[in-house]
């Protein structure tokens, strides 16, 4: 996983991020997207997201995965 400096983070746009409104959970990659499930998942089982939350996140990852598509 390439290191995701504060500058890097800073210029990502909204759509790259889980949460786009709190900007949290990045994904600018397919690491960081593999991440952000596992971070979510994470938060979800302590009771600090919803399984709404957690659900969103984890559709975005999934499409930046590449997960549910055909590949050829």
């Amino acid at each position: 996983m390439a290191k995701l400096t504060t500058r890097r983070r800073n210029k990502l746009k909204k759509s790259q991020f889980g949460l786009p409104g709190s900007r949290k959970y990045p994904m600018p990659d397919r690491a960081h997207a593999a991440n952000a499930k596992a971070r979510a998942t994470q938060q979800f089982k302590k009771g600090r997201i919803s399984k709404s939350t957690k659900n969103k996140i984890h559709a975005k990852a999934n499409r930046v995965l590449g997960k549910g598509r055909k590949r050829k």
